[in-house]
Formats: C-alpha cells, structure tokens, sequence
C-alpha cells in the first residue's frame, strides 16, 4: 500500500508512458521529486522531464536504482534488451510493473533477479485524462501489498480490474486498442453529419458529445446496451432504419473481429 515515500522510476515516456506520468502526478500519487525516468530518445526523456517537473537519468540502471516502483513502459521488442541490462540490479523489495503488449510474466522474470515482485499490466490512452480501463495480472512473488499498490498506481489514471495472465491478450484487443476502434467511430459520425449537410465542427462536436454521454448513460444505469438501443429504436423510425444499414455492412461483426485480430497480435508479439 502507497504511503507517500515510494519512488517512481519510469523507462521509456512514449505516448503510454507520459500518459502515464501525467496522470499519476495529477492525483498526486507520487511527488515530482520522487520520480525518476530514462527513455531511449534522451531528448524526448529531458523534454518529458522538464514538463512534469521531474529528474531525467541518464540511464535505466539510474532509474532502477533509484526507484521502488519501477514502471517498464517500453514496445514490446525493446524489453529484453532492458532487462537484460536492469534485471539483475532489481532486489526483492521493488516492485516492476510493465505495461508491454504480449510480453508475458515468465519472461520478464526469468530475466530479472528471483523473488522480484511483477506485476503485467494492460492500461489505454484513456489514462492520460484519468479515464483509463486498466488490467492487471500478478506474478508469482506478487503479495497482496504490492497488488494493492499496483492497484493504487493504476487507480490514479482510471478503472482497475484484475485478470488471469491468459486473459491478457483479449484485454490487449479490447481495451488496449478499443480506444482507437471508438475514434475511428466518431469520426465516422462525424463525416456521416457532413455528408447529411452540417459543418464539420458541429458534426464533430454532436458525434463526440453521443459518443461520450451514451458511455456514461451505460455506465450510471447499468442497464444492457441492448436495452438503452432500443429505448431509442422507435417502430418504422429513422434509427431502426440506420441500424439495418449497420447490419447490412456487418459493422458488429467487424468490430468483433476487430478485437479477435487485435488479441491474437498482443499473442504473436509475445512469443519470443
């Protein structure tokens, strides 16, 4: 459990990982002096540094010497390397995290020194406004304080469930790369406005806008998609109308294989 004396080290401030950054130090989980980060693109370390307030180090063994709380927010391909080059500094008392798509808990510690606690988790870029959906799978040195302060860190950027590790790929496909899938959603909606005559920012803000108030309509009543649907799906009318179109071009079913494709890609990435 967090007690405020922890200190956070982050390799690689990518786009996930300055999500990341940045909504921890908004819910003021760790102070800025308490937290340490390291990337491949030293500019983009120091740049990334100097906007959160925080030390930039000149190395990743810096940054795992320097931290309780270690966060590996590198591309998948990148993670052996860095451990190969950390592993065996870690001690028995920090806590790694990685949020690397597909890279599966036995290689990560078989990598690292015995008995290091190791937690896989699978955020989105939700995170970054503290609306993220975040899935976590401890590994076998993990107890229960240092789940519940993974839990707390995850928690500071949005909602934490937790999942067996074979669980992780869907999460990957779901989760993962389901804000993309919802973007590409909206800006659907919003060409399709266009296309009916609207200009394109009241297209855009009234597609953003249903798109975000339908998510919280689902989420405060808890009712079944179906049947907020068909609360709106009046006989004859003009959305059962649209909603055949979206059958007719099996939009369901592209999403559906949207997800499959993207789970069984977090599973190839991770055989290594």
């Amino acid at each position: 459990m967090a007690t405020g004396k922890e200190r956070l080290g982050i390799i690689g401030v990518g786009a996930m990982g300055s999500a990341l950054l940045t909504g921890i130090l908004r819910q003021g989980l760790f102070a800025p002096d308490r937290v340490i980060i390291s990337d491949l693109d030293g500019n983009r370390s120091a740049q990334a540094a100097e906007g959160a307030k925080v030390r930039a180090a000149s190395s990743n063994l810096e940054v795992a010497d320097n931290a309780d709380v270690l966060l590996l927010a590198v591309k998948p391909q990148v993670v052996g390397p860095v451990l190969e080059e950390i592993g065996q500094r870690l001690s028995c008392q920090q806590l790694l995290l990685s949020i690397a798509a597909g890279v599966e808990l036995a290689f990560i510690e078989s990598r690292i020194s015995a008995c290091v606690p190791v937690i896989r988790a699978m955020p989105n870029t939700p995170c970054l406004v503290g609306r993220g959906a975040i899935a976590l799978s401890p590994g076998k040195h993990v107890d229960n304080d240092a789940l519940e302060l993974g839990r707390q860190i995850f928690a500071a950027v949005g909602e934490v469930v937790v999942v067996d590790e074979p669980l992780m790929d869907a999460v990957t496909g779901l989760s993962g790369s389901g804000p993309a899938f919802v973007l590409t959603v909206i800006e659907a909606l919003t060409d399709g406005g266009v296309a009916a005559g609207l200009p394109r920012s009241t297209a855009y803000r009234l597609a953003l806008e249903t798109v975000l108030g339908t998510a919280v309509m689902a989420a405060e009543t808890g009712e079944h998609p179906a049947r907020l649907r068909d609360m709106v799906t009046s006989p004859g009318g003009t959305t059962i109308t649209g909603m055949r179109v979206l059958e007719e071009k099996g939009v369901r079913s592209a999403f559906i294989e949207a997800v499959l494709r993207a789970a069984e890609r977090s599973c190839r990435l991770g055989k290594r």
